[in-house]
Order: structure tokens, then sequence, then C-alpha cells
């Protein structure tokens, strides 16, 4: 038998129960995968605490990427045994030491690209390449603002950014997170629990606000994160780690014609064409040196409850790994 973590209820860490399940062979267009790492992401505390209770019906198993080795493969799946592969999905199950897995989800993976760093940058690095190269566009000229710049995702976004010529501004917790984000790519940081970043913001460019600013952390940024852009400027919320944002009316946006998206991974990379593109220019991304993907901790399987506890707490600066 495997063993998965089981989510029966919404609630604290402590409702993350390990199991055993019986995972079957594998469908048509499906292959049974053996697991060798499992990505701990933000969105798996969305869905253990109910914030997004919609997204999975319980009793239900968390997690949205790993990578791991082919066991078994269905009719028409494209892949034999043996293959090394990774994934994101919005089809739940990736807290389990083996699964069933839709094969048009799988990417394979390059033999310079270990199994840690994949499960760690699926959804991160991806996402951080949506946001940079189609949610908006980033232009070598463009100053643009990092909420949580150590932070998986920041990290990324301010190395990938910085390659591609922008400015980029950080927001962050401590002085060692600042330290952390400028060896990303950070040019100048802002510690938000000492001063205003909207203020700062304004001050590093003469008063004309940012380009765009990516936010990850929600309530307690969203009426900033609006104020620091200037004209035309843009606000992708992507995330919501101190609670969903107010309600925001859109006369609020017109006084300089700004935009806000909320975009969520999984529906751009629903397209097979997209997904393949995405993934290929994180693994050169990754081979050039542009971002480094590192694992900030590593946990037991069954230890996933600690895992939300130290995610939770922020006391990440990087990607937290389940090795069932």
């Amino acid at each position: 038998m495997a063993r998965a973590i089981v989510l029966r209820e919404h609630g604290a860490p402590n409702v993350l129960r390990s199991e055993p399940v019986d995972v079957g062979p594998p469908g048509p267009g499906e292959v049974r995968l053996k697991q060798t790492a499992i990505g701990v992401n933000y969105h798996d505390v969305y869905i253990r605490n109910g914030s997004y209770a919609a997204w999975m019906a319980l009793p239900g198993i968390p997690g949205v990427e790993a990578a791991g080795v082919v066991t078994e493969a269905g009719v028409g799946s494209g892949f034999v045994p043996g293959e090394r592969v990774a994934y994101l999905t919005p089809h739940y199950g990736a807290y389990a030491s083996e699964r069933l897995i839709e094969a048009d989800r799988l990417v394979r993976l390059p033999d310079a690209v270990e199994d840690t760093v994949a499960a760690a940058a699926m959804v991160k690095g991806i996402t951080a390449w949506l946001l940079l190269h189609r949610v908006y566009v980033v232009r070598p000229t463009d100053r643009i603002l990092v909420h949580a710049a150590a932070g998986g995702v920041g990290r990324i976004l301010c190395a990938w950014a910085s390659h591609l010529g922008a400015e980029v501004i950080g927001t962050v917790g401590s002085p060692e997170k600042a330290v952390l984000a400028r060896r990303s790519g950070c040019h100048h940081t802002i510690l938000y629990r000492e001063e205003d970043f909207a203020t700062r913001v304004a001050a590093l460019t003469d008063g004309r606000g940012v380009a765009v600013v990516y936010d990850s952390v929600g309530r307690d940024t969203f009426a900033g994160s609006l104020a620091c852009l200037a004209p035309l400027g843009h606000l992708v919320s992507f995330g919501q780690s101190s609670g969903p944002a107010d309600p925001l009316p859109m006369s609020a946006l017109a006084g300089r014609s700004l935009t806000v998206s909320r975009p969520v991974v999984f529906h751009y990379t629903a397209d097979r064409v997209l997904l393949d593109e995405a993934a290929a220019a994180l693994f050169g991304a990754v081979a050039a040196g542009t971002i480094s993907i590192e694992a900030a901790g590593t946990f037991p399987l069954d230890e996933a409850a600690a895992a939300h506890r130290v995610l939770e707490a922020r006391g990440s600066t990087g990607s937290l790994l389940l090795l069932p």
C-alpha cells in the first residue's frame, strides 16, 4: 500500500494525517507515478484551512506538484516505465508516495535537473515565468515591486526580472531576508515592518511609482500596492498569505488608469503548448544559472503538518519539500 496525507476536515496543520491508500493501475492516458519529492505551496495551506474550500472536495489528498518516476504507463499515455517526470496540476493528490496522474500534466525532466529541484520549481518557477512573460510583460526599462521578495516565488521573480533588465524593489520582513533578496537580484529592499513601503517606493522612484506590483500577501499590502503604481500600472495579486484583500471599487482605478489581475497558474498551464513552453524556459533558466532553485527545508511525507507550520510562520526563504 502507498501512503498519503488525507485531509478529512479543514483546520490547523494537525488535520493533515497520514493514511494507507490503494493506488491501483493506470487507465488510458494515465501513468502510475512513484514520487520522489513533493513541493509544498501556500496554495496547500489555503486548501487545508478552508480558504479554498470549493477547490477540493473532502476527503481529499492535497498537493499540486511533485517529481518522480513512471512505474506503469496506461494505453496512450506516451510514457514508459522508468522515465523521470515532474508536474503541476489542479487535480490534487501530490501528498502521496505513489499516485495516478493524467499523462498530459507531466513534463519529462532533463538529466541535469534533479528531482528535488523540479519538485521545488514547477509551481513557483512556472508561476514566476507566467507573471513576467504573460500576465505582465516586464521590459528592461521597468521598475517593479515584489512583495515577499525572499520567499519561494519572490526570489525567483527578483532574479528573473533582474536578468530581464528591470529595476527590482522588494519588501522583506527582516534584515536577514533582505540579504537573501539582494543576492537574488533585488536592487532595493524595504523592511516593511519598520517603514511604510508605499512611501519608500515613492522616494525610490522620484514619486512616479512602479510599472507593476507582484503581490502574494493580499489584505495587508493590497491598498499600499495600488498606491505604489505609476499611471497605467498593473497590480498582479497572486496570493493572499495575510488573508483576502478587501473588495475594490472600480472607480479606485480610474485616477491613474490602473489595472488589476488575479492569475491562477493552472488556468494558464491547461494549454499544453504553454505548459511545455513554460517548462522549457524554467529548466533553461535553471541550467543557465539565471535563477536558482533551493529547497529551504525537507520533511518526511508523514510530517506534512510540520512543513505547513513553517510555511505559515513565514519562516521559509525558499521551497519546502516532502520526501516520501
